[in-house]
């Protein structure tokens, strides 16, 4: 309703906390639907907790994975999530019902994975040390994208805001616009820094509004273009970024970059600490930076759709920036003042009058005009900022919001459910297996009515014992391999990953990211802790 004048007042960008969601275990990735009402978080224990955004409670929590959730991604109408997992599978979930329609299970760790924001039948996949992949869901079949170099795989590829064109940088800087239809290149550039040296791309991110798009690179610069510009440049053009934005007193490297909801601002989380840099896109100037808890490495920024909100994640919470809300009782009458002290006031001699006759006549005139006036309140205008600029309508089957049902333990009675004897009958049954029944539907994964078709993804001449950066210990902007995952000869300090699932009670048990057998993990699950347990250990 107040979307519209979101940009009148003032400035549109986050200036404080505003509080953090709390998932219970630990956070590693979020990401908003189209409309900013729902939160999908994926967590080290493999869960998706999906948070209800304007009320700032947990809607449904989707038992996903085993492994920990490193990407997530909304399909268009937000009826669909895809994620994947450090175990390099990647899923595909119907949010309403919580089940898996399909498995496609890669050789090497997910960096990435992306709906096209048209079509939901097709995926974009960045596999570690591969070229881009994507997916059609549909019939399970998938094209590797061609890329430049085929020694130089550390690629990284992004739809862009319509899905016409798929955008691919690597480590030499190259970034290739190919036709997502075809897979034809259709223009190049090489990203240099000040001299003719070339720098990896990191990441690649589009503005949800406008053509304009933003690369963050290894030289720790973050350069914004245009892509008409780019396509008018061709092959083995040399565009000119709009925009350079870097942190010059310290050289931050930056973890993740996203634009503004509208596209005018750009937010930069900091690899070394808690920090988010936004700058104003159209000018270049940096407007605020956002410090968090001091010692805190972000893993993940996400702004909300419509509204100057930031989500960023570090040490498995997630922090909500926002704007200042200050209370303006003005606002409920326009002749309203606010007073220090009390002041005497005189009555007008006619103000309490039934016909005011000290009114002017042609005001009067002017207001038996707006009374005659027929208003229009059963027609629904489209909300703007909801609406694409190529569509009238909003899209009338997406997915806004989730439905929950309250949960009633001891009902005495129930007017709208089955007969007596259903219940009693259902009751004798539940009253053998409760215990598990409840557990297993809080916390392990419950029963699938269709098992998911699992896909394999052969992909030639990549390596099989790669090991996920998350998984890795981090150091000075360098990733060392580490042991995890898997029990194999990795090389790296035996340290704890800050990363590994906390215990908590009444919890599930530890889902050990040491490669263990899914068996053994659904065995654990079955047998929660208990004090009672340790402590007779202990004696």
């Amino acid at each position: 309703m107040n979307l519209e004048l979101l940009e009148s007042f003032g400035q549109n960008y986050p200036e404080e906390a505003d509080g953090t969601l709390d998932c219970i275990s630990m956070a590693l990735t979020c990401t908003f639907n189209r409309w900013g009402t729902l939160l999908a978080v994926g967590c080290n224990d493999g869960r998706i907790v999906i948070w209800d955004f304007l009320t700032r409670g947990i809607a449904k929590i989707i038992s996903a994975h085993i492994h920990p959730v490193c990407s997530l991604c909304w399909s268009r109408d937000g009826h669909k999530l895809v994620s994947a997992s450090t175990d390099n599978i990647v899923s595909q979930w119907d949010v309403l019902s919580g089940d898996c329609d399909q498995r496609f299970r890669f050789p090497s760790p997910i960096l990435k994975v992306q709906y096209h924001p048209r079509d939901q039948n097709r995926v974009l996949v960045c596999p570690m040390k591969s070229a881009p992949v994507m997916l059609t869901l549909s019939d399970s079949k998938h094209v590797v994208l061609p890329v430049d170099d085929d020694s130089d795989l550390n690629v990284v590829a992004s739809f862009d805001r319509r899905g016409e064109y798929i955008y691919t940088g690597n480590a030499k800087g190259k970034i290739l616009v190919l036709k997502t239809d075809t897979q034809d290149l259709v223009a190049s550039f090489r990203v240099t820094t000040g001299t003719s040296n070339t720098t990896a791309i990191k990441s690649i991110e589009f503005a949800r509004k406008g053509s304009c798009f933003l690369i963050n690179t290894a030289d720790r610069i973050i350069r914004v273009y245009d892509g008409r510009e780019i396509l008018t440049c061709g092959r083995d053009g040399e565009p000119e970024p709009m925009q350079k934005l870097q942190d010059l007193v310290n050289r931050t490297p930056w973890k993740k970059c996203c634009f503004s909801g509208d596209g005018e601002y750009i937010v930069a989380g900091s690899a070394r600490q808690h920090a988010l840099y936004i700058w104003e896109k159209s000018i270049g100037n940096l407007v605020k930076i956002l410090h968090g808890t001091r010692g805190e490495l972000l893993l993940d920024v996400a702004w909300h759709p419509v509204r100057p909100i930031i989500a960023s994640i570090s040490s498995g919470v997630v922090s909500i920036w926002a704007q200042n809300q200050v209370e303006n009782w003005s606002a409920f009458a326009p002749d309203f003042k606010e007073l220090d002290e009390n002041v005497e006031y005189e009555e007008r001699e006619s103000e309490f009058d039934i016909e005011d006759e000290d009114k002017s006549e042609p005001e009067q005139t002017g207001a038996d005009a707006a009374e005659d006036e027929e208003v229009d309140v059963t027609s629904v205008d489209p909300i703007a900022a909801f609406c694409s600029s190529d569509e009238e309508l909003e899209d009338s089957k997406a997915l806004l919001y989730l439905p929950i049902a309250p949960e009633v333990e001891d009902p005495e009675e129930n007017p709208y459910g089955p007969p007596p004897d259903a219940v009693q009958s259902s009751l004798s049954d539940e009253g053998i297996g409760s215990e598990k029944k409840r557990q297993s539907s809080s916390d392990g994964p419950q029963a699938p009515k269709k098992k998911p078709k699992t896909t394999n993804i052969e992909l030639q001449g990549v390596p099989n014992d790669e090991v996920h950066p998350l998984l890795g210990v981090k150091g000075d902007g360098k990733s060392k391999k580490k042991q995890a995952g898997r029990p194999k000869g990795s090389k790296g300090k035996d340290k704890d990953s800050p990363f590994k699932p906390k215990l908590y009670k009444g919890d599930r048990g530890a889902l050990p990211l040491e490669g263990a057998a899914k068996g053994k993990v659904q065995a654990e699950l079955g047998q929660p802790l208990t004090a009672g347990g340790a402590i007779s250990e202990l004696l």
